[in-house]
């Protein structure tokens, strides 16, 4: 995907990947059992980095393509070229996968 957003600072811009609806044995989930589970994404762009009081740059340890996981309530939706997407903090991210 090849979207002209760079996101600021310590942000990273997701593709929201839609939950599994059934395990690896086959057996079908009902939403409500995804709903409580870490949500995953793709890291389609990053931002430069958070800023330390020294006004360092910390670089983000995540890189465009990553799979991440993140929480439910995290970081803001938005829909560019009819691509829901969703702008998150890094200190929002859960896991790298």
């Amino acid at each position: 995907m090849d979207i002209n957003v760079t996101p600021t600072r310590n942000r990273v811009l997701l593709e929201i990947m839609e939950a599994e609806q059934k395990t690896k044995g086959g057996i079908i989930l009902p939403d409500t059992a995804s709903k409580e589970k870490p949500h995953e994404g793709r890291v389609i762009a990053v931002g430069t980095g958070r800023v330390d009081r020294n006004g360092k740059t910390i670089p983000m340890q995540v890189k465009k393509g990553d799979k991440v996981l993140f929480s439910e309530w995290s970081g803001n939706e938005i829909e560019i070229e009819g691509k829901k997407l969703l702008i998150i903090k890094d200190e929002d991210l859960l896991a790298i996968q």
